[in-house]
């Protein structure tokens, strides 16, 4: 046996030993949604605290020392209660949990074994206290296999992460395994691309194989730059050394000895994670020469991305990564045959490669009995908009939205927050480049194929709820407005045609449409999708050409009849006081920009439609709710 694989199987051995000695674990959630509500104060706070307490303190695992083991974690998944705790053995989640609460939870649970109530999560709709994850529904609906480890682990030791069969996949791969074998085997398992398109990744890799050449790379692409998605992030801030793991099996399977995280410079904590996990990697002898002592050496480094929407795109890192500036070009030839700098190359985003070492290590008939038979697996995604929870999850492949918003996310919530029943309009999945899903859709799998069929796709992962107070047409412009200031200009058919099309949305929420816009609007979103360059163009007009499909009628009411169904486009509405609730305060008058608002005082006011500008401040301002923008 290898000294490597020895020394692999001695830290295991002893994290397990020292592991069973400690008392109580808390885990205090150190992803970048609990960071911003100040978890690292309620870190702090803990040493502090369990130290004035006359409680040993463990910040670092060293040997069976007897205490409360006090550590961070990558994201625990349900961000909007955070910050959160976790008390182990007794695996208590606490939530909300700030700098003051931490004398209680070490007086009450660490020291005398009580629950706090106040800080348990309350189940809304059966307003139920739930003592762990066990009991909350957003947890139990989940599948979590790629995030398992993520929020349960502390990110920044290797030794934790050996701890729970780290690196196994990888000692197989390099000692056990042909580079065929390891091909065959992603192959088999069915394993599809989840950074967008869900290309076959056995085949992708096989392909890179057959290439002969002196030099090949691996890149993993951890440029994240869809609204509102965090996939990515919480994995590499969360479980950096499985990203590492994969790669270094992918690094094998096609013979490649050097690779590049691409991660986007606005995820300082990822980068900051990845690199401190790639240099713990390298003083183990996990990275290098001979990695477990096999013939295969892989070195690694992290590059940071500028920000770049487009750098998504493969070709676009790779001149990135070159020192270029990204753009995309045209395919063939791809980069498995021709990638960064001439030499095959592949490239997977990050939960793909994350992916990886437990099909290498669990088997692949494990891994096909999750999801579907052509999408088999699990898949992230970063769930946000008018839903009652909000977070990371990770679901199986071929799950239906109704499941994911009833039984993950809680069901549907109206602007003030509150729970409606019957609210659900529409689904965003896959962010700029996807597109609309609604009520017809609720029991779609949601799988790459299904979702293919009506004009969708899974994309990265991002899964925008939104109720029927949503303007579908402003939806549209969103999303176009950041494809088009994303563009990076090399195509004319995206340059020039996402800036008309942009401009069109306008007219169309500002009550300037002709009867032909729509037509006109369509027909140049089948241009652009046809004639761009690469994938940025070519999907960008896909939530203006799912909410045409599913909402037209919306957008036949703003050209037709100038007016916004859910009243959202203030340019279409009519401000109007009602003379039974307006009190003649006089604050709405005051506020108006343009005098727009006259009447005495204590009497009821009018609006002036000549001058009103439709902006807004009278209805924020009228503590009676007696301004109300009213369709003309």
């Amino acid at each position: 046996m290898n000294w490597t694989i020895m020394e692999l199987n001695k830290i295991k051995k002893d994290f397990s030993t020292w592991e069973s000695s400690v008392t109580h674990r808390v885990l205090v959630c150190a992803g970048t949604g609990c960071l911003v509500n100040g978890s690292m104060k309620v870190y702090e706070e803990f040493l502090r605290t369990a130290k004035d307490s006359g409680l040993p303190v463990i910040v670092e695992l060293k040997g069976e020392e007897k205490g409360v083991w006090v550590s961070k974690s990558g994201c625990q998944g349900f961000c909007q209660i955070g910050p959160l705790v976790t008390i182990m053995p007794e695996n208590i989640l606490y939530t909300k949990v700030k700098p003051e609460d931490v004398r209680d939870i070490v007086e009450t649970t660490i020291k005398k074994g009580e629950i706090l109530h106040r800080l348990l999560y309350i189940e809304p709709n059966m307003q139920k206290l739930c003592k762990g994850t066990e009991d909350i529904p957003f947890y139990q609906k989940q599948c979590r296999f790629v995030l398992k480890k993520c929020g349960a682990i502390d990110p920044e030791d290797i030794r934790e992460y050996i701890s729970h069969d780290g690196y196994s996949g990888a000692a197989k791969a390099c000692l056990e395994m042909t580079p065929e074998e390891i091909c065959i085997s992603i192959y088999e398992s069915g394993l599809r691309g989840r950074g967008g398109g869900g290309f076959p990744t056995g085949r992708k890799w096989d392909n890179a194989r057959r290439q002969e050449s002196d030099k090949k790379y691996v890149i993993c692409n951890g440029d994240e730059g869809d609204p509102g998605a965090f996939m990515d992030m919480g994995v590499m801030e969360g479980n950096p050394h499985s990203i590492i793991e994969g790669m270094i099996i992918a690094s094998r399977a096609i013979g490649a000895d050097e690779g590049y995280v691409y991660v986007r410079a606005e995820y300082p904590l990822a980068v900051k994670r990845m690199r401190k996990a790639i240099d713990d990697a390298y003083k183990l002898g996990i990275l290098g020469s001979k990695i477990f002592g096999s013939d295969h050496t892989f070195n690694l480094q992290v590059m940071e991305g500028a920000g770049a929407f487009v750098c998504g795109e493969e070709t676009a890192l790779i001149a990135s990564i070159e020192g270029k500036r990204g753009m995309p070009s045209p395919k063939p030839p791809y980069p498995a045959q021709s990638g960064l700098w001439g030499k095959p190359t592949i490239i997977n985003n990050v939960e793909t490669l994350s992916t990886v070492p437990l099909i290498i290590t669990e088997g692949v008939e494990r891994f096909r009995k999750m999801g579907t038979h052509n999408s088999p697996g699990t898949k992230t995604f970063a769930i946000t908009g008018h839903v009652l929870n909000t977070g990371l999850i990770e679901m199986p492949l071929g799950v239906t939205l109704r499941e994911i918003v009833y039984g993950v996310a809680g069901g549907i919530t109206g602007d003030d927050g509150s729970v409606m029943s019957n609210g659900f309009k529409a689904a965003q999945i896959g962010g700029p480049s996807g597109g609309c899903l609604t009520l017809d859709h609720f029991d779609l799998p949601i799988d790459f194929d299904s979702l293919k069929k009506v004009g969708a796709m899974v994309g990265s992962g991002g899964l925008v709820i939104m109720n029927k107070n949503t303007c579908m047409v402003s939806v549209a412009r969103f999303f176009m407005q950041f494809t088009q200031s994303e563009s990076c200009g090399k195509c004319v058919p995206c340059r020039e045609g996402t800036k008309q099309m942009l401009g069109l949305l306008d007219d169309i929420i500002e009550g300037r449409a002709k009867e032909e816009t729509l037509e006109t609007l369509e027909d140049l979103a089948m241009a652009v999708q046809k004639g761009s360059l690469c994938g940025l163009g070519k999907t960008a007009p896909n939530p203006v050409l799912s909410t045409l499909q599913y909402f037209r009628e919306e957008y036949e009411a703003h050209v037709r009849h100038k007016y916004c169904p859910t009243g959202k486009c203030r340019a279409l509405t009519k401000f109007t006081i009602d003379q039974e609730l307006c009190k003649g305060c006089t604050l709405c008058a005051n506020k108006c920009p343009v005098s727009a608002i006259t009447g005495e005082k204590k009497k009821p006011h009018n609006i002036n439609p000549f001058l009103c500008i439709k902006c807004g401040v009278c209805a924020e301002t009228c503590k009676f709710k007696a301004i109300k923008g009213d369709r003309p």
